[in-house]
């Protein structure tokens, strides 16, 4: 079994930490997907306490997600 890599790589943790699917973080990141990274990151730090590394691998991820599914 090959070893997962990359932000994905935190979402054992993620859900773990916060007890919460990592779905249910990617729908929220979903209704800001206009918001830069950063601010992103920086919402889910201080509205729901979660961890920088956390955050940016969640915003990490979704961005990227998003910007396969568009094409680019």
């Amino acid at each position: 079994m090959e070893k997962v890599k990359g932000p994905a790589s935190y979402f054992p943790s993620i859900e773990k930490t916060y007890g919460k699917p990592v779905s249910h973080w990617l729908d929220m990141i979903g209704t800001r997907l206009g918001d830069r990274h950063m601010e992103i990151v920086n919402w889910l730090k201080t509205e729901h306490k979660l961890g920088h590394g956390h955050a940016n691998a969640l915003v990490a991820f979704a961005l990227a997600k998003a910007k396969s599914e568009k094409g680019e």
